[in-house]
């Protein structure tokens, strides 16, 4: 990363100096000769000269400020940081199946479907980690990787904001996104290793069980927590008819007592939200329990660049110095 500072800010107080120096040119200014009549020295004036008197003055604040500038060490630089020990490598799995379209939750005071909000937690949980590999899985009917483990977090907000109800199917394969996740991280040498499930079903596809890939997890070390979102019994959805848009109250079900195992099976917890505020504190608690030691070493190269300031400010004194002696001086 390049950068532009000034060693020592502070001197642009002298600046104020500038302002004194115009004070005292104005206030005390040579002598003059007074002539009875000054029609023959009118005949000696050019038009458009009398602004030539200040360019001294000019001049002379123009040095001070460049001196000043100087004096403030500028300097121009390269910044990059080495990190010698990874964070934490981190799986998102996120249900899009059917169900997520439900709206029993809020944003703006306005009623939005589930996984809206989830989109919205989710980027302020990468948000804040800045250090970890995160990646991203999908799953519905079947489950695929949506963003593959990466520390480029721009690329994986850019898939959060695609996520679509429906992307992976209706249905609900729990078991086939673990599975997806292990794949994805068993095989790095990382110090943690974390899957965050959000669903708000039960396993109803895929070839898997979620118990049999959560002793797959375990096998690698994997620690899966498990996120319920949404209300159980009858919630609201919006429906197309022939009159348009219409709210409809279906019932769902979430398999809470799966969830929890699959937690406790791979020294996880289990979190339940039911609204926009509890899944934000989940996420947060989730950024607790999974601390990221990282160290890095900071490296920065610079240049001085003071005799960009002081050259122009010492020719500038000498040009107003022979201005002052020659072609603009003062008589007497």
């Amino acid at each position: 990363m390049s950068y532009f500072q000034f060693q020592d800010p502070w001197l642009f107080l002298l600046l104020s100096l500038i302002p004194f120096i115009i004070y005292r040119a104005f206030k005390y200014r040579p002598a003059t000769l007074h002539y009875s009549s000054l029609d023959s020295l009118k005949t000696l004036r050019r038009k458009g000269t009398e602004w030539l008197t200040a360019t001294p003055l000019i001049l002379r604040c123009l040095a001070i400020a460049l001196l000043v500038a100087a004096l403030a060490r500028p300097q121009e630089g390269h910044k990059s940081t080495e990190i010698l020990s990874a964070g934490v490598d981190i799986i998102l799995a996120i249900d899009t199946s059917g169900s997520m379209q439900t709206e029993d939750f809020e944003k703006n005071n306005q009623r939005v479907d589930r996984l809206t909000v989830v989109k919205d937690v989710v980027s302020e949980f990468i948000d804040s980690r800045e250090f970890d590999r995160i990646g991203m899985v999908v799953f519905g009917n079947e489950a695929f990787t949506q963003c593959p483990l990466t520390l480029d977090h721009d690329i994986l907000h850019a898939f959060v904001n695609k996520l679509q109800i429906g992307v992976a199917g209706d249905s609900t394969a729990i078991g086939t996104a673990i599975g997806i996740s292990v794949k994805r991280l068993k095989d790095l040498k990382s110090k943690s290793k974390v899957i965050i499930l959000l669903t708000d079903g039960r396993n109803n596809a895929g070839n898997i069980t979620p118990f049999q890939a959560a002793r797959i997890a375990r096998t690698y070390g994997i620690k899966i927590y498990t996120v319920g979102v949404g209300t159980q019994g009858k919630a609201p959805f919006q429906v197309d008819t022939l009159f348009g848009k219409q709210t409809i109250f279906k019932r769902v079900a979430m398999d809470e007592a799966s969830l929890k195992k699959i937690a406790k099976q791979t020294g996880g917890r289990y979190f339940r939200a039911t609204d926009s505020d509890s899944l934000k504190q989940i996420y947060v608690q989730i950024n607790s329990l999974e601390k990221s030691e990282v160290k890095w070493i900071d490296h920065s190269e610079y240049r001085e660049l003071f005799p960009l300031f002081l050259i122009p400010a010492l020719l500038l004194v000498l040009t107003e110095t022979i201005l002052s002696h020659t072609r603009l001086r003062r008589v007497p």
